[in-house]
């Protein structure tokens, strides 16, 4: 939306939660600038601005945005992206041309953009599944970082985005998190849970306020369930709850969802995806997602954002609670095995590596009796187990905590040489310096995804996949005051006797019985594995053929063509790899 004052003009894109409220100040405090034309909230913001600045005008406001600020009397760009980067910005200089745009679509329209794909940001991706902040898959190209703002001045004569004035920050999860440990909460871990759930009533409450259609995803875990009860809980309407399901019972979560959405009153939809769904989303993914994008939880995103979007125009989600309230599995394995392997000496860690290496070769398979590698669920649960076990091998060897978690998290483990005349960039994760303090390493992990997987996967994810069909969502978990409220309650109101989650689940149990919701988590997954062996076969044969991987250049054929025959054969699992090769080669064919 766009709007105009006397001094601004302004582009946004997102919403502010407390509009209403900032306007009562407003009026309060300067009348002489409140002439409202209409009710929106892009208005609210400007006035504000108008009126307190830029930077008061930003710590004021709550909400998911990106905008452009016009300076008419300086001549002055501002470029805001709002705490958690639930919305995107790009910006860069291109042939001397400064561009920026919510899309990288909308730079790629411009005349002077040049669109070089930046290899070394390549390899990352395959690393990661993602691209992370603030790179683009562009040369001279970048995101902006969440809660920051740039200010750009008209005379603007630099030729490299390297020249462009750097981010200003004007709210820091570093900051929140060293705060929350010079002020901790002051109370018991009740008390802790109760302040917990006022600040989530007034965050789902502010971001139920809709003048459309309004529903909510519901998967069935802690975080989505939270969310609808609380929704519930202050509706006078049955609120529309939406989950998609898998006709396979290892990935299929339907059921828990419908029962808590029955238990709960809610108007419930849940839709089964087949092979042949995820077939039918695959060509859209590169238009969707703007870069290449290689969280395959991507397609069953879209799809259940499809139907939520045929009956509501906004849903609420839980995403966030995995990173804010300690919901990931590897926030207790990581520490416990960083201590195994810290108080092992050496040589045994090496010896112990070295032997899993020779014992388990690389592609070794659990072949059958008639010398077949089929998949049935013991050669499925050998495969799972060596693959494992050989990453085990490659842990023993990590030199200190943040390297084995980065070496966990990592899809390739060296993209350097699959990707051709590259030089993988240092980035948050990589680099333990730039790690948030935090009193304890399970804090410190929790932290660092925060400020990397959350806003550069999960949050890239939905927003895409739901802007894709005119759906807006909402994350009531990742309401700043939320978020700055999680990081003043100690470690234990969040993971307790080996519980993740423990204070959201003390929340949840008061509207939801434990036997809906306690069970072993699974995530929002789909058989990729399986799929990419049979209906998803030769889609992803035609982009990973030698000749072609050989002629555009990209990547070196050879562990591509390895990991994919194994992957068919059955010896390996090696769909989570194989997927980002795959994204970036659909990506390149619709954006040659």
């Amino acid at each position: 939306m766009a709007s105009v004052s006397g001094r601004h003009i302004i582009v946004f894109n997102g919403e502010i939660y407390n509009h209403a409220d900032i306007r009562r100040q407003l009026e309060i405090r300067c009348p002489n600038a409140c002439s409202w034309r209409g009710r929106s909230d892009t208005e609210t913001l400007l006035a504000a601005i108008e009126c307190w600045g830029l930077e008061r005008a930003l710590q004021a406001a709550v909400g998911m945005f990106a905008f452009a600020l016009w300076n008419r009397a300086t001549s002055t760009l501002y470029l805001a992206r709002d705490r958690m980067g639930e919305k995107p910005l790009y910006y860069g200089m291109q042939n001397g041309v400064f561009l920026f745009g919510s899309e990288l679509k909308a730079l790629a329209m411009h005349p002077a953009f040049g669109g070089d794909i930046d290899r070394d940001v390549l390899t990352l991706l395959l690393r990661h599944n993602y691209i992370p902040s603030p790179r683009s898959i562009y040369r001279g190209v970048r995101k902006l970082p969440a809660g920051t703002y740039i200010a750009v001045n008209r005379g603007l004569a630099q030729q490299s985005v390297d020249e462009i004035p750097e981010p200003q920050r004007y709210w820091s999860l570093r900051k929140v998190v060293a705060d929350g440990c010079v002020h901790p909460f002051e109370g018991n871990a009740n008390e802790a849970v109760a302040a917990l759930h006022d600040v989530l009533l007034l965050a789902v409450r502010q971001q139920m306020v809709a003048d459309v259609p309004l529903g909510a995803f519901l998967s069935g875990g802690i975080d989505s369930s939270t969310i609808v009860a609380l929704m519930q809980a202050q509706s006078e309407r049955r609120v529309r709850t939406f989950t998609i399901g898998f006709g396979d019972p290892d990935y299929n979560e339907a059921e828990y969802a419908a029962a808590v959405a029955k238990h709960l009153g809610t108007e419930h939809t849940d839709l089964y995806v087949s092979a042949r769904d995820a077939l039918e989303v695959i060509p859209r993914l590169p238009t969707l997602f703007d870069e290449p994008f290689a969280d395959h939880s991507q397609i069953p995103t879209f799809l259940v954002a499809k139907m939520a979007r045929q009956c509501v125009t906004v849903a609420l989600s839980g995403d966030g609670g995995d990173e804010i309230f300690g919901g990931y599995r590897h926030y207790s394995r990581t520490p416990r095995l960083w201590q195994a392997i810290s108080q092992t000496p050496p040589p045994f860690c090496r010896l112990g590596a070295h032997a899993i290496r020779v014992l388990l070769p690389h592609g070794s398979g659990h072949w059958l009796p008639d010398g077949s590698c089929r998949q049935t669920r013991l050669g499925q649960g050998w495969s799972r187990a060596k693959v494992k076990a050989r990453k085990l091998a490659s842990l023993m060897e990590c030199q200190s905590p943040e390297q084995l978690y980065c070496h966990q998290i990592s899809r390739w483990l060296n993209p350097e040489a699959v990707v051709r005349g590259s030089s993988e960039p240092s980035t948050v994760l990589a680099d333990p310096a730039s790690w948030p303090d935090a009193p304890d390493f399970t804090s410190r992990l929790m932290a660092v995804d925060a400020l990397s997987y959350l806003p550069d996967d999960i949050l890239v994810k939905v927003d895409r996949a739901a802007m894709g069909v005119s759906l807006e969502t909402r994350t009531p978990l990742l309401d700043h005051r939320v978020v700055e409220f999680a990081w003043r309650v100690p470690l234990s109101v969040k993971i307790r006797n080996g519980r993740q989650k423990w204070g959201l689940r003390q929340i949840l149990h008061k509207y939801v019985p434990k036997k809906f919701v306690e069970r072993p988590k699974t995530g929002f997954e789909m058989p990729l594995a399986a799929w990419l062996r049979g209906p998803l076969r030769d889609w992803a044969e035609a982009l990973l053929d030698e000749q072609r991987l050989q002629r555009e250049g990209f990547f070196d054929p050879q562990p591509i063509r390895q990991k994919w025959h194994e992957h068919l054969s059955g010896r390996e699992q090696q769909a989570g790899q194989l997927w980002s090769v795959l994204m970036f080669q659909a990506w390149l064919e619709q954006n040659r």
